[in-house]
Order: structure tokens, then sequence, then C-alpha cells
């Protein structure tokens, strides 16, 4: 249908509308073109056009993971592909993730020695795929001994620690990176192994000239920078350079939250680790959100829960991906809930806020007129009254549906 009405009981738009109940949307060649209450809907409907009516569900705007690994390391994890299957695999992942309400990715790529063919042909074969994707172009160090170091741009071959400071590298890297990721490691990652493997977690990569160099390497072609970062000393290198978001940042004192909303700095937070530190708490997360800081909560899908993480229940085991972002975020989104922040506010944890990370708020992560019609359908508020994938019951990607559930 290239026109046609969505009516629900609640409409959660994360926008200035707030929440609309007894709401309609107008959707046309994939956007939405009218938005509030049925009423108002229905008197303008002069066309008499087809209805979809989901009764007492809620529509929301899609679900926005924008800290993901799931085209290099994923499909090599997760099942035993060869060159010829690896891209049915990541196929196969990101059909799980848009079954799970995500209709946007923020993919990072690192150049990882798991990947049996060029990222641009992998890159190209997820083109046509319902889900939005942008891609971080990243150097990464990771903790073993010796540290190993690979860069988006130079292959799956490691390299030497001096070229990731290198004006080419730094100025290629920046200039495919489409949003600001984890563009640069300034601590080496534990990835995905184990603490035996990997006794040079959490070392410092750069020093504070390199950093600042880098820095403005991507500022000077007008390209916003993230890092993956931990530690005090860590993000203070970090703030001190000027980055634009922070990812992780575990291990953040309350000093510099403050430093960080004072920078306008953005945050990714990851609750289930992905750095060498314990991961973002409730109480962490709390304080950024009370001092205005944009604050995305991802998956950093595929990864196992960190050793020290208690907020999740234990049977979230093994390697854990997007379709559990819904749950990751439960215990913050309930918290805000518990301190009176509004439904649509804390939603935004979720959709609108990891849409500014991926630069793309402008498109998606509300549901507002003139944006993409990527919603969900759902029995509740997800991630806050839902957590169960099953409970969602339609994904539209470009006013398309692309997932139904009975």
């Amino acid at each position: 249908m290239s026109k046609y009405i969505i009516k629900a009981h609640k409409f959660v738009t994360v926008s200035e509308l707030g929440t609309i109940y007894n709401g309609a949307m107008v959707i046309e060649h994939g956007k939405i073109i009218a938005l509030g209450s049925w009423q108002d809907i229905k008197q303008r409907n002069n066309e008499q056009l087809p209805i979809t009516d989901f009764g007492n569900l809620t529509v929301a705007p899609g679900l926005i993971d924008c800290h993901t690994h799931l085209l290099e390391f994923a499909p090599t994890s997760l099942y035993p592909v060869t060159k010829d299957t690896q891209t049915l695999a990541a196929k196969a992942i990101l059909l799980k993730t848009l079954a799970s309400g995500i209709t946007a990715l923020g993919e990072q790529i690192c150049g990882s020695p798991m990947l049996y063919k060029e990222i641009n042909d992998l890159k190209r074969s997820m083109k046509d795929f319902p889900i939005d994707i942008s891609y971080a172009t990243t150097s990464i160090s990771i903790g073993l001994e010796p540290i190993q170091h690979f860069t988006s741009v130079t292959g799956s071959i490691a390299v030497d620690r001096d070229v990731l400071v290198q004006h080419n590298i730094i100025m290629s890297i920046a200039q495919n990176s489409e949003f600001p990721g984890e563009n640069i490691f300034i601590n080496a990652t534990p990835a995905n192994f184990t603490k035996d493997l990997i006794p040079n977690a959490g070392v410092i990569i750069y020093s504070q000239e390199e950093l600042n160099t880098i820095v403005s390497i991507f500022h000077s072609i007008n390209r916003k920078i993230g890092t993956h970062v931990a530690g005090e000393v860590g993000i203070d290198m970090a703030l001190n350079a000027k980055f634009d978001v922070l990812h992780h940042a575990h291990g953040i004192s309350d000093e510099q939250i403050n430093r960080v909303a004072h920078q306008k700095v953005k945050i990714v937070a990851t609750p289930l680790g992905g750095t060498h530190l314990p991961p973002n708490t409730v109480e962490e997360v709390m304080k950024m959100v009370n001092a205005n800081i944009t604050v995305a909560i991802s998956s950093d899908g595929y990864l196992p829960p960190h050793e020290n993480t208690v907020t999740f229940p234990k049977i979230m085991q093994g390697l854990i991906g997007p379709d559990s972002l819904m749950a990751i975020a439960n215990p913050f989104m309930k918290k805000l809930h518990e301190a009176g922040f509004g439904e649509n506010d804390i939603l935004s944890l979720i959709t609108l806020n990891p849409a500014k990370i991926l630069e793309k708020d402008h498109q998606f992560g509300s549901l507002e007129v003139g944006k993409d019609a990527n919603f969900l359908v759902a029995d509740g508020i997800p991630g806050l009254d839902i957590v169960d994938v099953e409970q969602i019951k339609a994904v539209y990607f470009c006013g398309e549906k692309m997932i139904q559930r009975n």
C-alpha cells in the first residue's frame, strides 16, 4: 500500500506530541505524513484510505541499537560458516534483529581477522536489507600478549602500533566512517576472550598528544569521532582531546559526568560489558540522564555478559545480541520510571538518543511527520512494559510491514 492509516489505542511518539491515545498515523511512500487523534485523522480522511486497526496495542518508533558487531565477528562466532555462507549467517542475524523491533543499527567495522571476505562486499550484500545500517570505521587494539592491532582500512592482518597514528590511516578511517562509533580504542579491549588470554585488556594505547591529533584530523573534515574508553584516566584523556561520543565510559566518575555534560559529549552505555571494567550501572546512567547528557543504551552485541553484571538474570548467558536490547535496557528504564520520568523520555534511550548518535534523528528515532515510517506494534512500551520479543506483534520499515506475529 502506498498510502494507508495505522490506528491503535496508544502511540508513544518520543516527540513533542508525547503519547497519543486512540491515535492514528497516515503513511505515504514510506513516510509519516500525518499523526494525531483518530477523530482528527478520520475527519481528514477524504480519500477513504485503507485502515489497519491494531486495537489495544501500542505503536512506538522502531528500536535502534547504535553499537553492534554483527557483520564481522558474529557470523563466525554463532555459526560454523565458510566464505560462501558468511553472508547468509549475517542476514540471519539481521533478520533476528529486525524481528526484535530494531530498525536501525550502528555497526562497527574493525578489520576483523574473522571476516572471510572484503567488508565492502559484505556491506553491498546488506544494502537492500530492511534495516538502516550506519557503519563506523575503526582501529582496534586487542589485549592479548602481545597486543594485536587492526584497522578497518588495512584489512584483516595485524599491524604495528605505529600504524594506528599514521596521518593517512587516520584520515582514511575518518573519511569512511559514517557516524562517531568507537573509531579509536583508547584502551585495549578484552574482545570476547577469556581473562587468561587478555592480560593487556585495559592498557592505554595512545598518548594525549596523539589523541589530540587524531580528533583534529576527524574534525578537520567535519567528521565527529567516538571512542572506546573506560577508566578515569582514559576518560580524562578522551575529554581533553574533545571526542564527541564516549562508548562504554565504564568507571566514569561524578566529576567526569559533569565534564561530559558541560562539553555536550554523548555517551553510549553498554550495560552487558565490552571493556576491562564492570559495565555501566543503573545509578551511573541515572546521573547521566539527570545531567541532561544524551545517553543511548546499546547491546554491543554479540557479547558475553561481564562477570560483574548483576543487573540481569542468570539466564542471559553465552553471546548476547541486539535481540536482547529490551531486556538489557529494562532495569534502566524502570528506574527512570520510578524516578518520575515520562514514558517518552524513557523510550528515547533506545530510539531517539541512538538516532542522535547515528546523526540520523532527522530521519527516524521518533514518530513525527516527515520522518521514515519505521515503527513497531507491541503489547506495551518496549523495554519498559515488555522485554519478550514475542510481544512485538509487527515491525514496519519505511512503511512496509516486515515482521508479523499473531
